[in-house]
Order: structure tokens, then C-alpha cells, then sequence
């Protein structure tokens, strides 16, 4: 058993790894016009976002497995380790090929990160405290997805674009430290034969599957790549299954998919980490554009989602001693459905405080529901399984997030294309692009600037209305869900 004075130490380099893991994602997002001005590549510039996503979805799941095999401490390690070089690396890159390059050996370190810190967890920690410190761990996650761009406008501001990558450095080496010092783990004595088939089917899957999300926002322009790449991820999924009934140590066992509800769990998962990061981007959007306060404003009206989370969790460990998963999950959607139908009930002339009210209760709800899938995805599968089970759960909430942003991306620049035509000025998407920028506003005419609220108040009324969709879907899936016998 781990010392508690340990303990608390492996829990703090957790953090700190999900903390640089997380604002990797989206940092770079403000950065980009900086590195494209220093070493060029416009054309090539949105693969510094999408080939990080890309490179941690396929590489998620084969994390844990490993650490089930080879041990928690060993397969963490390695990964900050990669996440170190690609950080590094990434930061010295002369041209756009390089950095991208980089930056999928960065996405390939920070896949360890998500699963590993939650598998982590669930070993250290008892059942009582597991899922506050899950939870709160999610909420670090999300709190560094939410400052992350603003994060690096600042790094950008005061340095230059590099050291949005040279930041993580030293956080990642006192990690590295702290793991290496106080945690020590029994020895996994468990050596078999790697899945390497399963890693190639499972890759060739998942990649697929992320080009066809990068590619849903230029259609019909991209519909033949997605025909073509719609059949590869057919035929990669069938032989993947295939392989795992075959091989003697599976990447992804079958035998999960006969539990009911570890399925059920992973769709909610999925549904609700698409809908808090369609919150995060939105909701900012909304304060911004339509009500023309700071940055600053929007950043702390979305600031009491990752504060109730940690509440959320709280009580979704002790609902979960009391009852069962379904029940959690059911108590949270209703939190989360009320704020969703909150959303589409905004009027134009809305009061920020309505936002903190909106925000609140989606930080209970998420912190019920999310906190209870992976909890109960590590609590319902066998002691060796945990590691593959986590990280499948990180698996769905990474592909949740992609595929559900870029559901509502296509939903949102379609509502603006239609309001642009109909607009009786000449209005282009420059000019929203522009306007959603609140420093902008001043520069505007009244009468454009309403026509441009207008536009930008029903895209994002579209938005929310899937968003409401969404979390009705996990009320209407956690019903499949069955009692588990505590």
C-alpha cells in the first residue's frame, strides 16, 4: 500500500502531467498566425491542432494495455518521456513539416497522460476517495482546456510562439521526478506476447475514423476521401475484431463489450465530453460576441463549471456506495438537461449572471455523470483489465469531443452562411469573424452590429439546440442501463 505522505506527492505530479497534457491540446490555437509569420506553411497550419488529436487517439488505448502488462509506473514514464522530446523538439522546429512531425510525437506522449493518470488513481486511492480525486483531476483538465488559448496569447505576447512548447519542459521533468521518487509499485510479473496486429488494425481504425471528422466541415468538396476512408475504417474494425477473438492477449478484450453497462457508461462518456467541450468553445462565444465583454468575462462565467464538477464528484462517489451507476448518471442528466434547455431559452438582452447559473449546473451534472463512467468502467471489469478499461473511457471522451465539435462546427457555419444570405447588408464571414472579436465592436455601425448579433445569436441557438439533443440521447441510452449488484 502506498504511504499517504506518497501518495499526496503522486497525486500532485498527476495533476501537473493533466495540466500540460490537457493545454497542449488547444494552446496552439492563438499561436498559430505567430508560427505561420516565423516559419510559414498557411496551408499546412491546421495540421499542428489535428495531427496531435490524431496521433493521441490512436495511441490511447494501446497505454493501457501496456501498463496492465508492463506496470502503471513504467508505460506513465515512458510516455512523459515522449511528451518531453516532442515538446522540446516542437519548440526548435524550423519549418512547418518539422513541427508537425514533432507534434505528433507530442500527441503520442500525451495519450499516456489521460489514462494513465486515472488508472493511477484508482490504484493509489480507496473506493470512498476515488472518484473525488477523479473528479477533480477532470476538472483540471477541463479548467487547462478553457485557459489554454489564452495561455498561449500571453506566452505569445511576452516571449515568442516556441515557448508554448518550452513551458511544458520543466513541469513535465518535476513529474518525472516526483513518480520516479515516491512511487513505488509491485512488480507486474505478467509478460505475454504484444498484440501487434491488434495495434495495426486498432490504428488504422481510429485514424481513419479522426480523418473523416477533420473532413465533415468541407463537405461535398472532401466526399469521395470520406467514402474511400469510411470503407477502410469498415474493413481496419472488422479485422481488429476479428484478431482480439484470435490472439491469447488481446489489445482491447472482447469480453469487455459483454458488460452492458461499461458500454453504456462509454457512450455517456462520449455524448457529455462533446457537450463541455461544446460549452467551453460556445458559451465564450456567446459572452464575447453577442453581450461585447472582455475575454476576462467569459473565461470566469465558465469558471463555476470546473468548480461544481469537483462538487459533482463528490457526490457521484458517495450516490455511487448508495446506488447504482444508472441512478448517478440519471441524477446528473437532470442537472445537465436543465441547463441545456436553459441555453436555448437565452434571449439576446441575457444577463451574464444567467451564464453563471448555466454553468453551475453543468459542472454538477458533468461531475455526476462523467466522474461515474470512469469510476464505474475501472469498478465493473477484473483487476488486470483496469488499465485497458480506463483507457478505452479516455478513448470515448477524445472521440466524443472531436466528433461532437465538429457536429456542432458544421451546424454553427451553416446557420451563419444562411444568415448572411438573408442579411439585407453585406455582411461576409470576415465580417463575423471580426464581430465575435469584442475588441471589434467599436468599429462597427449600430445598425451592423445588430445584424451581426442577430446572425450570431441563432448560429448559436442551432448549437445549443444539439446540445440539448445530446444530452437528452444519454437519458434516453442510460435507460438500457441495468442495476449493478454492490
Amino acid at each position: 500500500m502506498i504511504q499517504k505522505n506518497n501518495r499526496f506527492w503522486i497525486t500532485m505530479a498527476l495533476f501537473l502531467s493533466t495540466f500540460v497534457g490537457a493545454i497542449s491540446i488547444t494552446i496552439v490555437s492563438t499561436s498559430l498566425p505567430s508560427i505561420v509569420g516565423d516559419i510559414h506553411g498557411v496551408s499546412l497550419m491546421n495540421w499542428v491542432f489535428s495531427i496531435f488529436l490524431l496521433t493521441s487517439v490512436i495511441t490511447t488505448p494501446i497505454y493501457g494495455k501496456l501498463s496492465d502488462q508492463f506496470g502503471r509506473k513504467k508505460i506513465f514514464l515512458t510516455g512523459l518521456l515522449i511528451f518531453l522530446m516532442g515538446s522540446f523538439f516542437s519548440g526548435i522546429s524550423n519549418n512547418m513539416e518539422i513541427l508537425i512531425f514533432w507534434r505528433a510525437i507530442q500527441g503520442i506522449g500525451s495519450a499516456a497522460i489521460m489514462p494513465m493518470t486515472y488508472t493511477i488513481i484508482s490504484d493509489i486511492y480507496p473506493f470512498n476517495n476515488k472518484s473525488k480525486l477523479i473528479g477533480i483531476n477532470g476538472a483540471i483538465w477541463g479548467i487547462s482546456l478553457t485557459i489554454a488559448p489564452l495561455l498561449g496569447g500571453v506566452v505569445v505576447d511576452t516571449f515568442n510562439w516556441r515557448w508554448i512548447f518550452f513551458i511544458n519542459i520543466p513541469i513535465i521533468i518535476l513529474s518525472i521526478c516526483i513518480i520516479l521518487l515516491f512511487f513505488k509499485e509491485k512488480n507486474f510479473g505478467i509478460k505475454q506476447k504484444i498484440d501487434y496486429l491488434g495495434i495495426i488494425y486498432l490504428s488504422l481504425f481510429l485514424f481513419s475514423i479522426m480523418y473523416v471528422i477533420q473532413l465533415m466541415d468541407s463537405i461535398p468538396n472532401t466526399m469521395n476521401s470520406i467514402y474511400y476512408l469510411i470503407i477502410i475504417s469498415l474493413i481496419s474494425l472488422v479485422l481488429f475484431i476479428r484478431n482480439e477473438y484470435r490472439t491469447i492477449n488481446p489489445l482491447i478484450p472482447m469480453s469487455l463489450f459483454n458488460n452492458k453497462t461499461f458500454i453504456i457508461q462509454n457512450i455517456i462518456i462520449l455524448l457529455m465530453s462533446g457537450f463541455v467541450f461544446g460549452l467551453e468553445i460556445y458559451l465564450p462565444m456567446w459572452i464575447q460576441g453577442i453581450m461585447g465583454l472582455s475575454a476576462s468575462f467569459s473565461g470566469l462565467a465558465i469558471t463555476p463549471i470546473s468548480i461544481f464538477w469537483i462538487v459533482g464528484s463528490f457526490f457521484s462517489g458517495w450516490l455511487l456506495s448508495k446506488s447504482s451507476a444508472s441512478y448517478v448518471t440519471i441524477i446528473g442528466s437532470i442537472f445537465t438537461i436543465i441547463s441545456a434547455v436553459c441555453l436555448i431559452l437565452l434571449s439576446i438582452n441575457s444577463s451574464i449572471i444567467y451564464f453563471f447559473v448555466i454553468s453551475s449546473l453543468c459542472g454538477i451534472g458533468f461531475g455526476l455523470t462523467i466522474t461515474n463512467s470512469t469510476v464505474t468502467s475501472q469498478n465493473i471489469v477484473e483487476q488486470d483489465k483496469i488499465g485497458v478499461a480506463t483507457s478505452f473511457n479516455s478513448l470515448s471522451r477524445i472521440l466524443g469531443q472531436t466528433f461532437i465539435i465538429s457536429i456542432l462546427e458544421i451546424v454553427m457555419n451553416r446557420q451563419i452562411k444562411i444568415g448572411t444570405l438573408h442579411s439585407n447588408d453585406e455582411i461576409t464571414s470576415t465580417k463575423i469573424n471580426e464581430f465575435i472579436n469584442y475588441k471589434n465592436h467599436l468599429e462597427l455601425s449600430k445598425h451592423l452590429l445588430n445584424s451581426l448579433k442577430n446572425i450570431l445569436y441563432n448560429s448559436l441557438h442551432e448549437v445549443f439546440v444539439v446540445c440539448l439533443i445530446i444530452v437528452t440521447l444519454v437519458v434516453i441510452i442510460n435507460l438500457f442501463d441495468k442495476k449493478i449488484d454492490k
